[in-house]
């Protein structure tokens, strides 16, 4: 039984290919058109996915229910009537020219794409972010709880799963959204909505939680089991595009404009939604234990992309182990989709639950044979040296060791929005100057910003305060009291950016803590020997690891993306596949040569 998920049309949208209940394929289609978040019918993820496939599919399924949808928008544009009528007629045109056809249109893209003529199924927009956080987790059971911005019209779904089946037992249903009370603050703090969530919560660190008493006073109705009401009186979204309304600015100030300087302000604001938002997660979690007895939860939905949120619930929560699906937000969609209708309607048993997880370190997208990276290079007209495995690792760390920072390009890529390792910018965390450098040299983005370690699976409590393994880099975790060091604290956010706080500043955040990805060996052999050679070389087994991509651009997915993104910035040295080249080697005029930005996907 092969069965093709999707999700598209709203943001993140994804193609995957499920054979038997095992995860052949999985890619986002912005990875191919790169157009960041792209929303549009994925064609070109679609048609990668089918060429996995090792015959026709059987069954297309999407991510939710768009008559359903469709109901809550009628619903929400008559409970706020005349207001919002510009919105709404806004969004009319798009749905009455394709959303509601969904059927006829999957049908039509799938068969040109050569997918042949399936049936087309449909499962919920939470069902399906519940199915992709319990059926790939370890547990044979486990309770669910799933939290984004809004499906069809839940926003919130507690639930619990065991065996091949899933039970959702309660929701919060819009407009009384988590997703959406963040995603209003990022939109005050000046960051893109559905984009800059980790952002603001990147800078809560550098504020003091001020205005938390404000956010429950005024902005929402929280009770002890975690329910709550949003006071819409501070929001716009009901009524159109804005997130917020006057009050809201009448209550934190105005909003910041995506030129204007961050100021202690806005620090204080992202640490007082970033505590409330933990505040609601913890007391759902507790309420999902009371109601299930359960000893494991997996998590979904966009929120479930909190990795601070994530940390405290894994502290401090009622759960012994907590697993987070790598791709929690809409591209997971499509991979839960699927995966209900492999389970929940055709009864299918599960294979994978009591070792580890179905994700495969979550590298499911496309991989580039040694001549296809090949003749990306000498199409780029450059030359490169091929090294064997070992020399490869032994003339990274050199270059590592050197304060050079590396383009790291191998395997699959990966699925969902972190980058673990295959399509990854390193550099050496012990430096102090390298977060500072990658931010405005490599990434060109906001200074505040912190980068991820990447660590030895095996050494990873003697460097962090890790209760369990983080592989997909979704929790954080204290860096360890024996590697700090000594610092006086100043209440000017800016002067703290610049301090040095441990053994690994360039990892290291203004509180201390790290978001961290574990290695292992098995899930990821080359990574693991490479920070294995760094590691014998300085006695340090952690590296920075930052996506490969440069602000604005999704990270890179072939060959000639990554050769584009190395000529593009002040990266040294490119590691694809095999082959390796470095910056000072290659002619003056192919590095000050300005990039192509529009790339044809295959």
């Amino acid at each position: 039984m092969r069965l093709l998920g999707l999700s598209a049309f709203y943001h993140d949208s994804a193609a995957v290919l499920l054979e038997d209940g095992v995860i052949i394929a999985a890619a986002q289609e912005e990875r191919f058109t790169r157009k960041k978040h792209d929303a549009s019918f994925p064609k070109n993820a679609a048609a990668w996915c089918l060429k996995q496939a090792g015959g026709p599919i059987d069954a297309v399924v999407y991510y939710e229910k768009p008559l359903l949808k469709f109901e809550r928008i009628l619903a929400t544009a008559a409970s706020v009537a005349p207001r919002g009528f510009r919105a709404f007629a806004a969004a009319i045109p798009d749905w009455l020219h394709h959303k509601l056809w969904l059927p006829g249109v999957i049908e039509d893209e799938v068969k040109a794409l050569g997918g042949g003529t399936v049936p087309v199924y449909f499962s919920g927009h939470h069902e399906a972010h519940a199915a992709s956080a319990f059926f790939p987790s370890p547990f044979a059971r486990a309770a669910i709880l799933t939290l984004d911005g809004v499906g069809e019209w839940a926003t919130t779904t507690l639930g619990r799963g065991a065996d091949n089946r899933i039970e959702l037992l309660h929701e919060l249903r819009f407009p009384h959204s988590l997703g959406l009370l963040y995603s209003a603050f990022t939109h005050h703090a000046g960051f893109r909505v559905n984009s800059g969530e980790y952002k603001l919560m990147g800078l809560a660190p550098y504020g003091t939680p001020r205005f938390t008493g404000k956010i429950q006073e005024h902005l929402l109705d929280l009770k002890a089991d975690g329910s709550f009401r949003l006071n819409l009186d501070y929001f716009g979204f009901l009524e159109g595009q804005a997130m917020t309304s006057a009050r809201f600015a009448a209550l934190f100030g105005p909003a910041r404009r995506p030129d204007e300087p961050m100021t202690q302000h806005h620090c204080d604001l992202a640490a007082s939604i970033q505590q409330v938002t933990e505040e609601i997660v913890l007391r759902l979690a507790r309420t999902l234990h009371s109601l299930t007895g359960e000893e494991n939860l997996c998590l979904a939905g966009g929120v479930a992309l909190n990795c601070v949120a994530n940390a405290r619930l894994l502290r401090e929560g009622p759960f012994r182990h907590v697993w987070v699906q790598p791709a929690a937000g809409d591209a997971g969609g499509a991979l839960g989709a699927a995966l209900t209708f492999h389970h929940l309607h055709l009864k299918a048993p599960r294979s994978n639950s009591g070792a580890s997880d179905a994700m495969r370190g979550a590298f499911l997208g496309p991989e580039y044979s040694d001549a296809e990276i090949s003749a990306a290079i000498t199409a780029r007209g450059l030359t490169a040296e091929k090294l064997g495995p070992t020399e490869l690792n032994a003339r990274i760390t050199d270059r590592l060791v050197a304060g050079e920072v590396i383009g790291y390009f191998q395997g699959r890529a990966e699925f969902g929005p972190r980058a673990l390792g295959a399509r990854s910018i390193l550099a050496d965390a012990r430096s102090s100057e390298m977060q500072r450098r990658l931010n405005l040299k490599i990434k060109f983005r906001e200074s505040f910003r912190p980068f991820a370690p990447v660590v030895l699976a095996e050494r990873a409590t003697a460097w962090f305060d890790l209760p369990a393994p983080s592989p997909y880099m979704l929790f954080t975790a204290p860096v360890a009291t024996a590697h700090r060091l000594p610092v006086t604290e100043t209440r000017d956010w800016q002067a703290r950016l610049s301090t040095t706080r441990s053994a690994i500043p360039a990892v290291t955040h203004v509180d201390y803590s790290a978001r961290v990805q574990t290695v292992d060996r098995l899930v990821n052999p080359a990574l693991h020997a490479l920070l294995t050679t760094f590691a014998d070389r300085t006695g340090c087994p952690v590296l920075v690891n930052t996506s490969f991509n440069v602000r604005g651009e999704p990270p890179v997915c072939h060959p000639r993306e990554a050769l584009e993104g190395f000529l593009a910035t002040e990266m040294d040295c490119l590691a694809l596949g095999p082959y390796f080249l470095e910056k000072k080697s290659l002619p003056a005029e192919l590095v000050s040569a300005k990039p192509t930005r529009s790339f044809a996907p295959d």
